[in-house]
C-alpha cells in the first residue's frame, strides 16, 4: 500500500530541510486561510453567525476572519433566499473579490430558490456566480456549514495552482454529503 504526501523532511541533508511541490505549498496556504464574505440573505444568515461561535467555532477551520469587504476575502457564503432584486448585487460582490475566489450555497434558498417559486426569487445562485460547494437543509445546521467548509478545503487541496496561477480555473461544484 502506497500513500501520497505532499511534504517530505529528510534529515540526512544537512541542516532542517522540508522539500514540496509548489502546488501543495500554495494550496496548503490557500485552504488553511479561507476568508469568508458572509452574504446573508434571509434565516440561513441566522445559522452562519452561530457557526462562528463557541459552540460551533469555524475558525478551528482558519475562516473566523468574515471580511464584509469583497476586495479582502476571497469565500463567499450565499446564505438565504436571493431575489432578482439583490442577484445584481451579490454578481457585483463576486466580482470585486481577488481571484481565487469560490462561492458556498447555503441552503435550499440559495441552492434552488427553495419553497419559493415566485417572479421575484431567483432560481439557484449558480445561476449568476459559479458556485462551488451546495449545503442542503432549511435551515442547514451550522454542523453542514462546517462539513461544506471542509469539502471546500479538500477542494482548494487538490487545485494544480503553480500551473494555473495566471488562468481561471476549472468548474467542478461538490455538494455536501456526497462522496470527494
Amino acid at each position: 500500500m502506497t500513500t501520497h504526501t505532499d511534504f517530505a523532511y529528510n534529515s540526512k541533508v544537512e541542516g532542517e530541510v522540508v522539500v514540496s511541490q509548489a502546488d501543495a505549498v500554495i494550496n496548503w496556504v490557500r485552504k488553511n486561510s479561507v476568508w469568508p464574505m458572509p452574504m446573508g440573505l434571509a434565516c440561513c444568515a441566522i445559522e452562519l453567525m452561530a457557526s462562528g461561535g463557541a459552540r460551533f467555532d469555524i475558525s478551528r477551520f482558519g475562516m473566523e476572519v468574515m471580511r464584509f469587504s469583497p476586495r479582502q476575502s476571497d469565500c463567499m457564503i450565499v446564505a438565504g433566499t436571493v431575489t432578482y432584486k439583490m442577484a445584481e448585487v451579490v454578481r457585483r460582490i463576486y466580482e470585486q473579490m481577488a481571484a481565487p475566489k469560490w462561492v458556498v450555497a447555503m441552503g435550499a434558498c440559495a441552492s434552488t430558490g427553495g419553497m419559493y417559486r415566485s417572479y421575484a426569487v431567483l432560481q439557484g445562485v449558480d445561476r449568476i456566480v459559479p458556485v462551488d460547494v451546495y449545503i442542503s437543509g432549511c435551515p442547514p445546521r451550522p454542523e453542514a456549514l462546517l462539513d461544506g467548509m471542509m469539502l471546500l478545503q479538500e477542494k482548494i487541496r487538490r487545485e494544480p495552482s503553480a500551473r494555473g496561477l495566471l488562468k481561471p480555473r476549472a468548474h467542478e461544484p461538490v455538494a455536501v454529503g456526497a462522496k470527494v
